[in-house]
């Protein structure tokens, strides 16, 4: 009686190594198709999945949900850290742009960083002051990155990337919006200049780009992120384009919209259950840039702390002091923006799930 039951077959993985075929098994005991299964077939054939997909949706989905989404806990830290983000950006706008002393600091610094700045930034700035070269080389990012995509088949995560570049868009509008009372006489225009606008282009192509790549990239292009945020941030200071508080506010907004992005995740957004894996890279990495972005974040405040009896009169001893914690909070905030960001995006995409880390299984040794 038991020979009429159809036994699964398992499935062996395709030549190219990447879709993985798991063992499914879709017939109960009474050897007839499961309801489930049978209503779960028009609706996966009209999204154009591959087998692999199928099998891991319809099949291990049902044993463990870490098949096609993150946990909740991740979600809520994504979510949780982008609030934090987006406090820390008005919390840093309203302390420089509705205080005397946040006035008379940004002045200060916007005066005297050209001259006073440290001597690799006047080289870079040379690049990254020309609006063309952003502009270039942020669609170059993104176009990437969009190929990244598209070749991983990850289409999900495409309408999270074009989530993150149409927010970082809407966000470069709160600059008509947002007020800049004068509360002292500046050197510098009074109109508000926050968020920058080329810093936030940067910024969000570099978190688009850490969204699109695979696991064993994400690491060195959170470090090539860093750089190139950092980059055009100072840039744009050298060349008296806006003050700090504008920098930093674009890197936290562009963080927390990409963490918010992040939030969303779901199968197609994922890495592939045969690609999931702890990545000691990712690991390392992180730690050390969230570490490194958190104490340079507090040695910039730091810095501001000692010079403050000296801002409202302008001192000229606090002048490179100004200039100093400046560019520390610059780095330290893209520093730890990226490592923030790589990690949140290591939790969602590959959690390891209670069945352990699936891959296609190992070929036949050829005679």
């Amino acid at each position: 009686m038991t020979s009429d039951i159809p036994s699964p077959t398992p499935r062996t993985p395709s030549s190219d190594g990447h879709a993985i075929r798991i063992l499914v098994d879709d017939y109960p005991e009474d050897g007839s198709k499961s309801a489930s299964s049978k209503s779960d077939e028009p609706k996966n054939a009209d999204r154009g999945d591959s087998p692999a997909e199928l099998d891991v949706e319809g099949g291990l989905a049902r044993i463990d949900p870490l098949m096609v989404k993150p946990r909740r806990s991740s979600v809520v830290l994504c979510l949780v850290l982008a609030a934090l983000l987006v406090f820390a950006a008005g919390a840093a706008w309203w302390l420089a742009v509705r205080t005397v002393d946040g006035q008379s600091y940004e002045d200060m610094v916007w005066q005297y960083f050209p001259s006073m700045a440290y001597g690799p930034v006047e080289h870079v700035s040379d690049v990254f002051t020309n609006s063309a070269v952003v502009i270039a080389m942020t669609v170059v990012i993104g176009v990437a990155a969009a190929a990244i995509t598209i070749v991983r088949r990850r289409w999900r995560l495409v309408f999270q990337m074009l989530f993150v570049a149409g927010l970082c868009y809407a966000a470069t509008w709160l600059k008509p919006l947002l007020p800049r009372e004068a509360l002292i006489h500046t050197v510098s225009r009074q109109a508000n200049s926050a968020p920058s606008g080329h810093t936030m282009m940067m910024a969000a192509a570099v978190m688009i780009l850490l969204l699109a790549v695979p696991r064993r990239w994400r690491a060195v292009t959170a470090i090539a992120a860093v750089a190139l945020s950092s980059a055009v941030g100072l840039s744009v200071m050298m060349g008296q384009w806006h003050r700090p508080v504008d920098v930093v506010m674009s890197i936290l907004i562009a963080a927390a919209i990409a963490l918010l992005a992040l939030a969303f995740t779901r199968r197609s957004g994922m890495d592939a259950p045969g690609d999931r894996a702890s990545t000691p890279s990712i690991q390392v990495v992180g730690s050390v840039l969230i570490t490194a972005g958190v104490m340079a974040v507090l040695y910039g405040v730091y810095v501001i702390w000692q010079i403050y009896p000296g801002l409202d009169v302008s001192a000229r001893w606090a002048r490179a002091a100004a200039v100093l914690s400046a560019q520390v909070l610059v780095c330290g905030t893209a520093i730890l923006c990226c490592g923030i960001v790589v990690v949140m995006r290591q939790l969602v995409a590959s959690p390891l799930t209670r069945l352990g880390v699936i891959g296609a299984p190992p070929s036949p040794p050829k005679s």
